[in-house]
């Protein structure tokens, strides 16, 4: 099946969404961009995560990422939905959320980035879309890609972690370790030589004593 692997740059396709046409390059402009794929409208995961998704809507502006869904409706479908999703976050039931949906009837989208769930299927047996994260930079390339089975429904909070990696990584030598959040220590990354980086990180750094006395576990404090 088709799909897109790290590194890979976004296919600039043209879709119609919720939010009216759009071509995805000029979408993204020189911001990061999210795109995450749901099984279909009307089903209760998927308003769970889109619900989460615009509650998060100011975090992730504030990381200059663009968000965009994708179901398999078409939008008339999609904004009837939107009220549903409005009225589980509490909210007055509009058809307007912080972000479009793209329309995938034809599940042509989804085939081409990689996205259907082989395991899941609609009652006509055909495959449902899975749960797909796609992380691309400005660059347009796919820095993260992260695929959930159409029952088990996404922790955006962890996205959002991952996109705190993903852009403090691409800026700094740094690399981020287990369960780091933001203000944790993060790691020098195993290419820069000590003496290099001390002069990239003032605050110094400490390396971790091993058995195997291999110099590679070195601690630094968040690069500001």
């Amino acid at each position: 099946m088709p799909g897109l692997l790290l590194g890979d740059e976004a296919p600039n396709f043209q879709a119609e969404t919720t939010q009216g046409p759009i071509r995805f390059h000029e979408f993204l402009g020189n911001s990061w961009g999210i795109l995450f794929s749901h099984p279909r409208d009307f089903t209760p995961v998927c308003t769970t995560e889109l619900g989460r998704a615009a509650k998060l809507a100011p975090e992730f502006a504030k990381r200059n990422i663009k968000m965009i869904a994708l179901s398999i409706d078409d939008v008339k479908d999609h904004l009837s939905w939107s009220k549903d999703i409005n009225a589980y976050n509490g909210d007055e039931a509009t058809e307007k959320l912080p972000f479009p949906i793209i329309a995938d009837s034809k599940r042509e989208l989804a085939v081409q980035l990689g996205m259907l769930d082989p395991d899941e299927k609609d009652k006509d047996g055909i495959p449902l879309t899975a749960r797909v994260v796609f992380v691309f930079g400005p660059d347009k390339k796919l820095k993260l890609s992260i695929l959930y089975p159409a029952t088990t429904g996404r922790n955006f909070d962890e996205i959002l972690r991952v996109v705190d990696s993903l852009q403090l990584t691409a800026t700094k030598k740094v690399a981020t370790p287990v369960d780091w959040k933001p203000g944790n220590e993060v790691m020098v990354i195993p290419s820069l030589p000590d003496e290099e980086a001390k002069k990239l990180f003032p605050e110094g750094f400490c390396a971790k004593k091993l058995p195997s006395g291999k110099n590679y576990l070195r601690y630094t404090p968040h690069p500001q």
